[in-house]
Protein backbone atom coordinates (compact mmCIF):
# COMPACT_ATOMS: atom_id res chain seq x y z
CA UNK A 1 0.00 0.00 0.00
CA UNK A 2 2.81 2.41 0.89
CA UNK A 3 4.68 1.43 -2.28
CA UNK A 4 1.65 2.35 -4.37
CA UNK A 5 1.17 5.60 -2.47
CA UNK A 6 4.65 6.87 -3.44
CA UNK A 7 4.82 5.35 -6.91
CA UNK A 8 5.77 7.76 -9.72
CA UNK A 9 2.54 7.06 -11.57
CA UNK A 10 0.52 8.03 -8.49
CA UNK A 11 2.48 11.30 -8.53
CA UNK A 12 1.75 11.68 -12.25
CA UNK A 13 -1.98 11.29 -11.71
CA UNK A 14 -1.78 13.74 -8.78
CA UNK A 15 -0.28 16.36 -11.12
CA UNK A 16 -3.04 15.76 -13.66
CA UNK A 17 -5.66 16.00 -10.90
CA UNK A 18 -4.17 19.31 -9.76
CA UNK A 19 -4.73 20.55 -13.32
CA UNK A 20 -8.27 19.18 -13.29
CA UNK A 21 -8.82 21.01 -10.02
CA UNK A 22 -7.88 24.28 -11.73
CA UNK A 23 -10.46 23.47 -14.41
CA UNK A 24 -13.35 22.24 -12.32
CA UNK A 25 -12.65 23.02 -8.68
CA UNK A 26 -11.64 26.65 -9.07
CA UNK A 27 -13.20 27.65 -12.42
CA UNK A 28 -16.16 25.31 -12.87
CA UNK A 29 -15.04 23.97 -16.28
CA UNK A 30 -16.31 20.44 -16.94
CA UNK A 31 -13.24 18.85 -18.51
CA UNK A 32 -13.93 15.14 -19.10
CA UNK A 33 -10.84 14.66 -21.27
CA UNK A 34 -7.85 15.18 -18.99
CA UNK A 35 -6.37 11.94 -20.32
CA UNK A 36 -6.15 13.63 -23.73
CA UNK A 37 -3.83 16.28 -22.29
CA UNK A 38 -1.79 13.54 -20.61
CA UNK A 39 -1.47 11.49 -23.79
CA UNK A 40 -0.47 14.51 -25.88
CA UNK A 41 2.14 15.49 -23.31
CA UNK A 42 3.51 11.95 -23.28
CA UNK A 43 3.63 11.74 -27.09
CA UNK A 44 5.21 15.17 -27.48
CA UNK A 45 7.89 14.34 -24.93
CA UNK A 46 8.76 10.82 -26.04
CA UNK A 47 8.62 11.38 -29.82
CA UNK A 48 10.85 14.44 -29.44
CA UNK A 49 13.49 12.45 -27.57
CA UNK A 50 13.32 9.59 -30.07
CA UNK A 51 13.82 12.13 -32.86
CA UNK A 52 17.00 13.32 -31.15
CA UNK A 53 15.90 16.49 -29.34
CA UNK A 54 17.47 17.28 -25.92
CA UNK A 55 15.50 16.40 -22.79
CA UNK A 56 14.54 20.00 -21.83
CA UNK A 57 13.34 20.73 -25.37
CA UNK A 58 11.37 17.47 -25.43
CA UNK A 59 9.68 18.37 -22.14
CA UNK A 60 8.82 21.81 -23.54
CA UNK A 61 7.32 20.21 -26.67
CA UNK A 62 5.13 17.99 -24.47
CA UNK A 63 3.91 20.97 -22.46
CA UNK A 64 3.27 23.04 -25.60
CA UNK A 65 1.17 20.19 -26.96
CA UNK A 66 -1.07 20.58 -23.91
CA UNK A 67 -1.27 24.34 -24.45
CA UNK A 68 -2.23 23.92 -28.11
CA UNK A 69 -4.86 21.31 -27.25
CA UNK A 70 -6.39 23.64 -24.65
CA UNK A 71 -6.55 26.51 -27.14
CA UNK A 72 -8.18 24.34 -29.80
CA UNK A 73 -10.76 23.07 -27.30
CA UNK A 74 -11.43 26.38 -25.63
CA UNK A 75 -11.90 28.74 -28.53
CA UNK A 76 -15.14 27.18 -29.85
CA UNK A 77 -16.62 26.07 -26.52
CA UNK A 78 -15.79 28.40 -23.62
CA UNK A 79 -18.50 30.89 -24.59
CA UNK A 80 -21.07 28.10 -24.37
CA UNK A 81 -22.51 26.27 -21.36
CA UNK A 82 -20.25 23.96 -19.43
CA UNK A 83 -21.83 20.74 -20.64
CA UNK A 84 -20.70 21.53 -24.19
CA UNK A 85 -17.11 21.62 -22.95
CA UNK A 86 -17.64 18.23 -21.33
CA UNK A 87 -18.85 16.74 -24.62
CA UNK A 88 -16.02 18.30 -26.61
CA UNK A 89 -13.25 17.30 -24.21
CA UNK A 90 -14.23 13.64 -23.88
CA UNK A 91 -14.67 13.40 -27.66
CA UNK A 92 -11.35 15.12 -28.37
CA UNK A 93 -9.50 12.88 -25.91
CA UNK A 94 -10.91 9.81 -27.64
CA UNK A 95 -9.90 11.21 -31.04
CA UNK A 96 -6.33 11.62 -29.80
CA UNK A 97 -6.30 8.07 -28.45
CA UNK A 98 -7.56 6.62 -31.73
CA UNK A 99 -5.13 8.73 -33.75
CA UNK A 100 -2.32 7.42 -31.54
CA UNK A 101 -3.50 3.87 -32.24
CA UNK A 102 -3.60 4.44 -36.01
CA UNK A 103 -1.34 2.18 -38.06
CA UNK A 104 -0.56 5.17 -40.29
CA UNK A 105 1.50 6.67 -37.44
CA UNK A 106 3.32 3.49 -36.43
CA UNK A 107 6.73 5.05 -37.14
CA UNK A 108 5.99 7.85 -34.65
CA UNK A 109 3.52 6.62 -32.03
CA UNK A 110 4.01 2.87 -32.28
CA UNK A 111 0.28 2.54 -33.03
CA UNK A 112 -1.60 0.24 -30.62
CA UNK A 113 1.68 -1.30 -29.39
CA UNK A 114 2.92 2.08 -28.21
CA UNK A 115 6.48 3.24 -27.54
CA UNK A 116 8.78 1.23 -25.30
CA UNK A 117 10.43 3.05 -22.43
CA UNK A 118 13.95 2.05 -23.49
CA UNK A 119 13.49 4.21 -26.60
CA UNK A 120 13.29 7.47 -24.65
CA UNK A 121 14.16 6.94 -20.97
CA UNK A 122 17.97 7.09 -21.00
CA UNK A 123 18.36 10.90 -21.21
CA UNK A 124 16.26 11.16 -18.03
CA UNK A 125 17.98 8.42 -16.04
CA UNK A 126 21.40 9.76 -17.06
CA UNK A 127 20.64 12.95 -15.10
CA UNK A 128 20.42 11.06 -11.82
CA UNK A 129 22.81 12.24 -9.12
CA UNK A 130 21.82 9.42 -6.78
CA UNK A 131 24.54 7.06 -7.99
CA UNK A 132 24.30 3.35 -8.67
CA UNK A 133 23.12 0.48 -6.50
CA UNK A 134 20.06 0.49 -4.28
CA UNK A 135 18.92 2.15 -1.07
CA UNK A 136 16.42 1.24 1.63
CA UNK A 137 14.02 3.47 3.52
CA UNK A 138 12.39 1.48 6.30
CA UNK A 139 10.97 -1.52 4.41
CA UNK A 140 11.11 0.16 0.96
CA UNK A 141 14.04 -0.91 -1.20
CA UNK A 142 14.57 0.53 -4.67
CA UNK A 143 17.36 1.08 -7.15
CA UNK A 144 18.92 4.51 -7.08
CA UNK A 145 18.19 4.94 -10.79
CA UNK A 146 16.31 2.95 -13.42
CA UNK A 147 12.69 2.34 -14.21
CA UNK A 148 11.52 1.76 -10.67
CA UNK A 149 14.06 3.73 -8.68
CA UNK A 150 14.36 6.54 -6.16
CA UNK A 151 15.42 9.00 -8.87
CA UNK A 152 12.12 8.89 -10.77
CA UNK A 153 10.23 9.06 -7.47
CA UNK A 154 12.25 12.06 -6.32
CA UNK A 155 11.60 13.94 -9.58
CA UNK A 156 7.91 12.99 -9.71
CA UNK A 157 7.04 14.04 -6.17
CA UNK A 158 9.21 17.17 -6.41
CA UNK A 159 7.09 18.18 -9.40
CA UNK A 160 3.94 17.48 -7.36
CA UNK A 161 5.21 19.80 -4.64
CA UNK A 162 6.04 22.53 -7.17
CA UNK A 163 2.59 22.22 -8.78
CA UNK A 164 0.86 22.44 -5.39
CA UNK A 165 2.89 25.54 -4.54
CA UNK A 166 2.19 27.12 -7.92
CA UNK A 167 -1.56 26.57 -7.68
CA UNK A 168 -1.56 27.81 -4.07
CA UNK A 169 0.05 31.08 -5.15
CA UNK A 170 -2.24 31.44 -8.17
CA UNK A 171 -5.53 30.92 -6.35
CA UNK A 172 -4.53 33.34 -3.57
CA UNK A 173 -3.89 36.06 -6.15
CA UNK A 174 -6.51 38.43 -7.59
CA UNK A 175 -6.61 36.14 -10.63
CA UNK A 176 -7.55 33.25 -8.38
CA UNK A 177 -10.42 35.25 -6.93
CA UNK A 178 -11.59 35.89 -10.47
CA UNK A 179 -11.68 32.13 -11.05
CA UNK A 180 -13.91 31.61 -8.02
CA UNK A 181 -16.15 34.44 -9.13
CA UNK A 182 -16.56 32.92 -12.58
CA UNK A 183 -17.34 29.55 -11.04
CA UNK A 184 -20.07 30.99 -8.84
CA UNK A 185 -21.58 33.67 -11.11
CA UNK A 186 -19.81 34.67 -14.31
CA UNK A 187 -22.47 37.29 -15.08
CA UNK A 188 -21.43 39.18 -11.97
CA UNK A 189 -17.82 39.11 -13.16
CA UNK A 190 -18.91 40.32 -16.59
CA UNK A 191 -20.73 43.23 -14.95
CA UNK A 192 -17.41 44.26 -13.40
CA UNK A 193 -15.89 44.63 -16.86
CA UNK A 194 -13.73 41.51 -16.71
CA UNK A 195 -13.14 39.37 -19.80
CA UNK A 196 -14.54 36.04 -18.64
CA UNK A 197 -13.59 34.23 -21.84
CA UNK A 198 -9.91 35.14 -21.49
CA UNK A 199 -9.79 34.10 -17.83
CA UNK A 200 -11.46 30.79 -18.62
CA UNK A 201 -8.99 30.20 -21.44
CA UNK A 202 -6.09 30.93 -19.12
CA UNK A 203 -7.44 28.41 -16.60
CA UNK A 204 -7.97 25.82 -19.34
CA UNK A 205 -4.40 26.29 -20.58
CA UNK A 206 -2.87 26.10 -17.11
CA UNK A 207 -4.84 23.00 -16.13
CA UNK A 208 -4.14 21.39 -19.52
CA UNK A 209 -0.42 22.09 -19.21
CA UNK A 210 -0.44 20.39 -15.81
CA UNK A 211 -2.23 17.46 -17.43
CA UNK A 212 0.49 17.26 -20.10
CA UNK A 213 3.15 17.37 -17.38
CA UNK A 214 1.36 14.53 -15.61
CA UNK A 215 1.44 12.55 -18.86
CA UNK A 216 5.20 13.07 -19.17
CA UNK A 217 5.79 11.82 -15.64
CA UNK A 218 3.33 8.95 -16.15
CA UNK A 219 5.42 7.39 -18.94
CA UNK A 220 8.88 7.89 -17.42
CA UNK A 221 8.81 4.56 -15.52
CA UNK A 222 6.61 2.82 -18.10
CA UNK A 223 5.85 2.89 -21.82
CA UNK A 224 3.52 5.02 -23.93
CA UNK A 225 0.37 2.99 -24.51
CA UNK A 226 -2.57 5.00 -25.90
CA UNK A 227 -5.13 2.72 -24.27
CA UNK A 228 -3.53 3.20 -20.83
CA UNK A 229 -4.41 6.91 -21.04
CA UNK A 230 -8.00 6.65 -22.17
CA UNK A 231 -11.39 7.34 -20.60
CA UNK A 232 -10.62 5.21 -17.55
CA UNK A 233 -7.69 7.43 -16.55
CA UNK A 234 -9.88 10.54 -16.77
CA UNK A 235 -12.45 8.88 -14.51
CA UNK A 236 -9.66 7.92 -12.07
CA UNK A 237 -8.62 11.57 -11.99
CA UNK A 238 -12.19 12.70 -11.31
CA UNK A 239 -12.55 10.10 -8.57
CA UNK A 240 -9.34 11.28 -6.92
CA UNK A 241 -10.47 14.92 -7.15
CA UNK A 242 -13.88 14.24 -5.62
CA UNK A 243 -12.31 12.03 -2.96
CA UNK A 244 -9.74 14.57 -1.82
CA UNK A 245 -11.97 17.60 -2.31
CA UNK A 246 -12.43 19.97 -5.25
CA UNK A 247 -11.32 23.61 -4.87
CA UNK A 248 -8.73 22.66 -2.24
CA UNK A 249 -4.96 22.84 -2.46
CA UNK A 250 -3.97 19.42 -1.09
CA UNK A 251 -7.18 17.55 -1.96
CA UNK A 252 -5.95 16.35 -5.39
CA UNK A 253 -2.77 14.90 -3.89
CA UNK A 254 -4.54 13.23 -0.97
CA UNK A 255 -7.27 11.89 -3.24
CA UNK A 256 -4.75 10.42 -5.70
CA UNK A 257 -2.77 8.70 -2.95
CA UNK A 258 -5.87 7.27 -1.30
CA UNK A 259 -7.47 6.17 -4.57
CA UNK A 260 -4.54 4.04 -5.70
CA UNK A 261 -3.21 2.82 -2.35
CA UNK A 262 -6.61 1.89 -0.86
CA UNK A 263 -7.54 -0.06 -3.99
CA UNK A 264 -4.29 -2.03 -3.76
CA UNK A 265 -4.94 -2.60 -0.05
CA UNK A 266 -8.45 -3.94 -0.77
CA UNK A 267 -7.12 -6.20 -3.50
CA UNK A 268 -4.30 -7.53 -1.32
CA UNK A 269 -6.58 -8.12 1.64
CA UNK A 270 -9.09 -9.95 -0.54
CA UNK A 271 -6.33 -12.13 -2.04
CA UNK A 272 -5.03 -12.98 1.43
CA UNK A 273 -8.35 -13.70 3.15
CA UNK A 274 -10.76 -15.00 0.50
CA UNK A 275 -10.16 -18.58 -0.71
CA UNK A 276 -9.52 -19.09 -4.44
CA UNK A 277 -12.60 -21.30 -4.54
CA UNK A 278 -14.71 -18.21 -3.83
CA UNK A 279 -12.76 -15.48 -5.61
CA UNK A 280 -9.66 -15.81 -7.80
CA UNK A 281 -7.04 -13.13 -8.45
CA UNK A 282 -8.85 -11.66 -11.43
CA UNK A 283 -12.08 -11.46 -9.46
CA UNK A 284 -10.38 -9.72 -6.53
CA UNK A 285 -9.16 -7.08 -8.99
CA UNK A 286 -12.75 -6.51 -10.08
CA UNK A 287 -13.91 -6.62 -6.45
CA UNK A 288 -11.47 -3.83 -5.51
CA UNK A 289 -12.95 -1.57 -8.20
CA UNK A 290 -16.46 -2.35 -6.99
CA UNK A 291 -15.56 -1.38 -3.42
CA UNK A 292 -13.91 1.85 -4.61
CA UNK A 293 -17.00 2.65 -6.70
CA UNK A 294 -19.39 2.06 -3.80
CA UNK A 295 -17.18 4.15 -1.51
CA UNK A 296 -17.24 6.99 -4.03
CA UNK A 297 -21.04 6.83 -4.25
CA UNK A 298 -21.32 7.03 -0.46
CA UNK A 299 -18.85 9.90 -0.40
CA UNK A 300 -20.81 11.88 -2.99
CA UNK A 301 -24.05 11.27 -1.08
CA UNK A 302 -22.88 11.95 2.48
CA UNK A 303 -19.83 14.20 1.99
CA UNK A 304 -19.99 15.71 -1.50
CA UNK A 305 -17.23 18.21 -0.72
CA UNK A 306 -14.70 15.39 -0.28
CA UNK A 307 -12.31 14.78 2.60
CA UNK A 308 -10.71 18.25 2.64
CA UNK A 309 -13.42 20.20 0.85
CA UNK A 310 -15.79 22.91 2.00
CA UNK A 311 -19.49 22.92 1.08
CA UNK A 312 -19.29 26.63 0.47
CA UNK A 313 -17.00 25.86 -2.49
CA UNK A 314 -19.64 23.71 -4.21
CA UNK A 315 -21.47 26.50 -6.00
CA UNK A 316 -20.96 26.17 -9.75
CA UNK A 317 -22.29 28.23 -12.62
CA UNK A 318 -22.34 25.51 -15.34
Amino acid sequence: MVREAISPQTAAVAIAVIGLNVHFGFTGLLNIGQSGFMLLGAYGFTISIIQGLPLPVAALVGLLAGVLFALLLGMPTLKLRGDYLAIVTISAAEIIRYVGRSALLTDYTGAAQGLQGKQYRDPFTDLSFFGDGSASFFFLDYQMTGVNGWWVRFVAWSLVALCVLGVFLLVRSPWGRLLRGIREDEHAILSLGKNVFVVKMQALVIGGTLGALGGIVYVLPASVQPDSMGRALTFFAWTALLLGGAATIFGPVLGSILFFSVRIFIKGTANATIPDSLMNTQQTEQFSWIVVGVALMLLVIYRPQGILGDKRELRFNV
